[in-house]
């Protein structure tokens, strides 16, 4: 037992020496997981607490630092403390008011900080805002409002300013518990508001005094190059044009968007490590090889390092120009450590510089640690950097030793273990916040990513940069060549059968061990690290054993679900409510939606029978009473185990064990239930958010 002992300790020590320098790729997980903490914890904390409790573990873990294991624990702590307080500062500094309940229509006026460049229905987002009626205390930062109609031609472009004729909302809370909150991430956004215009907005004049500022002058110069491409392009590519140049997708067709999706293509319209990766690379091969054809210069003058400089600055003018949201800055940051690295005579592609991106990123914008982008994005890099690792002296001995003819193999080979992986590590993401995989993605993106790389992006660079001369055109057109090809490849995939799979809701439990075992087999390079596997498959099997709610009400009452004989949900309407009941089928992978039958009848298949009152579900012994009408009250009451009410049910209805009724939604939101043999279990939206800065109570409508 002794000798088992000794020789785990040496194993464990041997195993310890050889991970000892990566034990910082830690740090961005354990600052995220702090992050990641406090924006799902139900209460908000002390604002004290964390700092106080960062700085004394930190102290705590210097003290003990000739000890390993204590220090390293106390470390963690540290880390986790500093990643709630940074995400606690950064929700206090964004700070601004919510509309406390439903208004209008009223008069809304502000200016134009964001709309896209295409026709039709668009969304505005506006700061400066006044609207009538509230006080400037109550009167939130930024209102996005959904307009119809556009009015005067250049009215949409940023730095306008204008007034309309609103309905304005809280931003919404999620269609259930557990679902996407976007009143959270409006939170961040300091958007307060969200509405629709009644008719066009007026132009109105600015403010004495009011010069708008870079940020507006950046917004209008993406507007500008936005409505150049939409110009010089044809239909079918100029909204993808504009989309990869600027990140502006409003003029896309939504059968080219989904198609897009469900080929699996839809990461190659959100600007992110691949395209600034390609702007920079592009730039940096260009310019290397220009120099390098000056004999005095190519001889005396570092060029590399002169082209990683260019590089940068081309990457930064594409930052500012696609919009700054996080997901380029986190691009941003990415490509220029490895530029930056290259500058510097330092490896240019690691895990440690992933984890500097990661951590500076987290530091800016700790918010974004549970959004889908940031959590693909580095996922993917984090698996490529630690398969490459481990496949790159085979890369290298292959290219080396084949010469022209095995070098486009092993191109071809590099480009399907990239895709293959990308798409394993993003694959969990995927459903969790989307609940679907493209089955064809890898066969699609085999022919996107080429085109893309090596022809729609560098004609686009050539784009932007002959655009100031209104030669623009001579570079969009063959661009459009490309684009065209991948919407043609996207549009041949997402045709095939079964090139969608649909997936029900993972809790995120499951997600969280999926994540920790994946980074746990990708940061070390020991034995040890396979044991990740163990904690993926632990993940998957928790994913497999959620069980979806039975019954599912909308908190604005229009639109109720319930599940069927059949296993599938039953919609109450689809003329109402139907964003909710949208998500409620894709979180439950389920792809139609039957409705609930009307007019007195019933269906097998549902299990449900309806008249003008209300509708009876009889799900094994027990009664389920969906109540439209007070009336129903009296006989539902005195035979239903569960009754679910769209009116209020003051008094009326005290028979039952349960009863959710129209109080119920308006106090706590949209509601699940689940079905058990001894009685229903029933969760709230607002009992799952908990009491935050963006989950107060909503007032009624006025």
């Amino acid at each position: 037992m002794l000798r088992r002992a000794a020789g785990l300790r040496i194993h464990l020590d041997a195993a310890w020496a050889a991970e000892r320098r990566r034990v910082f790729l830690w740090v961005p997980v354990l600052f995220g997981a702090g992050s990641g903490l406090y924006l799902t914890l139900p209460v908000e904390p002390i604002g004290w607490i964390a700092p106080a409790a960062a700085g004394l573990l930190a102290v705590a873990a210097l003290l003990m630092r000739r000890h390993a294991a204590p220090a390293l624990g106390l470390a963690a702590l540290a880390l986790l403390a500093a990643g709630v307080a940074c995400a606690d500062w950064r929700s206090d500094q964004v700070s601004a008011p919510v509309l406390a309940g439903p208004i209008g229509p009223v008069d809304v006026s502000g200016r134009v900080v964001w709309v896209g460049a295409g026709d039709g229905p668009q969304r505005y987002l506006l700061d400066r805002v006044t609207i009538e009626g509230l006080a400037p205390a109550e009167t939130p930062a930024k209102v996005r409002l959904s307009v119809r109609r556009t009015g005067a031609d250049g009215l949409a472009s940023p730095g306008t300013w204008l007034s309309a004729l609103a309905s304005l909302r809280p931003p919404p809370t999620p269609a259930e518990p557990g679902a996407w909150d976007f009143a959270r991430r409006a939170w961040f956004q300091r958007i307060g508001a969200v509405g629709f215009v009644y008719g066009a907005p007026e132009p109105t004049a600015a403010p004495e005094g009011e010069s708008g500022g870079l940020l507006s002058l950046l917004s209008r110069v993406r507007y500008w190059v936005s409505s150049r491409i939409l110009a010089h392009t044809s239909a079918s590519a100029g909204p993808f044009a504009a989309a990869l140049l600027t990140g502006d997708r409003s003029a896309i067709e939504k059968t080219a968007l989904k198609a897009m999706r469900d080929s699996g293509l839809a990461h190659l319209l959100a600007i992110s490590g691949l395209h600034v990766g390609l702007i920079a690379g592009f730039i940096f091969f260009a310019t290397r090889g220009l120099l390098a054809l000056i004999e005095p210069v190519a001889l005396r003058a570092p060029i590399k390092k002169w082209a990683a400089a260019c590089a940068l600055v081309g990457a930064a003018a594409y930052l500012l120009l696609s919009g700054m949201s996080v997901p380029t800055q986190r691009a941003f940051v990415m490509v220029g450590v490895v530029l930056v690295a290259i500058m510097l005579d330092r490896a240019s592609l690691s895990m440690r510089l992933i984890a500097w991106a990661a951590l500076l990123v987290l530091a800016i914008a700790p918010e974004s640690m549970l959004g889908p982008s940031f959590q693909m994005s580095f996922a993917a890099a984090t698996a490529l950097i630690a398969t490459y690792e481990a496949a790159r002296g085979l890369f290298a001995r292959m290219a080396a030793r084949g010469g022209l003819v095995l070098r486009p193999v092993v191109y071809a080979a590099g480009v399907t273990l990239t895709s293959l992986v990308a798409g394993i590590a993003t694959g969990p993401f995927a459903v969790y916040h989307f609940n679907r995989i493209a089955d064809y993605g890898l066969l699609a993106n085999l022919g996107a990513v080429p085109i893309t790389g090596f022809w729609i992006m560098p004609w686009g660079l050539v784009a932007l940069i002959l655009m100031p001369f209104g030669l623009e055109g001579i570079a969009l057109a063959p661009m459009g060549w490309g684009i065209d090809a991948v919407v043609w490849i996207a549009r041949q995939v997402a045709a095939q059968p079964g090139a969608v799979s649909l997936v029900p809701a993972m809790p995120a439990a499951a997600l969280l061990a999926i994540s920790i075992g994946g980074l746990w087999l990708c940061l070390w390079r020991s034995r040890w690290r396979f044991l990740g596997v163990v904690v993926i498959g632990g993940g998957i099997l928790l994913a497999g054993l959620e069980r979806r709610p039975d019954i599912l009400i909308d908190g604005d009452a229009r639109v109720m679900a319930t599940r069927g004989e059949d296993g599938r949900l039953w919609i109450s309407t689809r003329q109402r409510g139907r964003f909710v009941s949208d998500v409620w089928l894709r979180r439950d992978g389920q792809a139609e939606s039957p409705t609930w039958p009307r007019g007195g009848k019933g269906v097998p298949a549902a299990g449900i029978r309806c008249d003008t009152l209300g509708c009876i579900q009889r799900p094994g012994e027990k009664i389920i009473a969906f109540v439209r009408d007070p009336r129903a009250f009296e006989e539902d009451c005195g035979r239903a185990d569960l009754v679910v009410s769209t009116v209020p049910a003051w008094d009326l209805c005290e028979g039952p064990e349960t009863v959710v009724d129209r109080f119920d939604l308006w106090r706590s939101g949209s509601h699940a239930i689940w079905l058990d043999e001894d009685g229903a279990r029933v969760e709230s939206v607002a009992r799952a958010r908990g009491e935050r800065p963006w989950t107060a109570r909503r007032a009624p409508a006025r």
